[in-house]
């Protein structure tokens, strides 16, 4: 169960806790608690199973965009990412910005920068991956909390990030994952702070959602 989906459990458990403290206060039926949270379980359970999650991304994204200083932070977010990403010499194929664009291109999860990941894909089916290819997929893991931690000093997002993270070290022996995370984390920091210009022309055209290929003209020569 993705994070989002957790967050919407417990946002629906808070407030049927609050109806079960202020129902006789308010007038509210003693059975209503119990069939809210039942409802909730129902339908977490089911858009988890048949929908990825999508359901509860979808509705907390819509909670959430109302706040512009929410969307500015997702955008700026997913930057860091196809930033990186171009940096490292790693393919960008799509992204979206919101949970909606993510379910209107077919996206898993929440969406965010899509990579061409064949490459690491065939190596892991191998057994074997190279250094380099590990060291540039894990700095562009965690290029979006990078980017976060930059702007913002601590980082909302990211929590996909690190299970994608972890789930592809978890397959390679003798790795320390937390040494290996902080370097990564301090790399992305490094190349984002390196190329603020183009962080900064990168965040104007994905406000926009400009293509893919017109993101990648305004970063410019690197």
């Amino acid at each position: 169960m993705n994070q989002l989906t957790l967050n919407l459990f417990a946002i629906g458990v808070f407030m049927m806790t609050l109806s079960v403290l202020l129902g006789p206060l308010l007038n509210i039926p003693s059975a209503f608690p119990a069939i809210a949270v039942a409802t909730i379980l129902v339908f977490g359970t089911f858009d988890v199973v048949s929908f990825e999650g999508k359901g509860g991304n979808l509705f907390l994204d819509w909670v959430a965009g109302f706040s512009s200083a929410h969307r500015e932070r997702v955008i700026r977010h997913e930057a860091g990412h196809f930033l990186v990403a171009q940096l490292l010499g790693i393919p960008v194929t799509d992204y979206s910005v919101s949970a909606w664009e993510a379910i209107r291109k077919g996206f898993s999860g929440q969406g965010g920068v899509q990579f061409d990941t064949a490459e690491l894909d065939d190596e892991l089916r191998a057994g074997r991956i190279s250094n380099q290819w590990l060291d540039r997929f894990c700095t562009v893991w965690m290029a979006g909390i990078a980017a976060e931690q930059l702007i913002y000093e601590t980082a909302e997002g990211g929590g996909d990030d690190r299970t994608k993270f972890r789930l592809v070290l978890s397959q390679i022996p003798g790795i320390d994952m937390v040494q290996k995370e902080r370097s990564a984390l301090l790399q992305a920091k490094t190349l984002i702070e390196n190329n603020q210009d183009a962080f900064d022309r990168l965040v104007a055209a994905m406000t926009e959602r400009s293509a893919v290929e017109d993101c990648i003209g305004s970063i410019g020569e690197l």
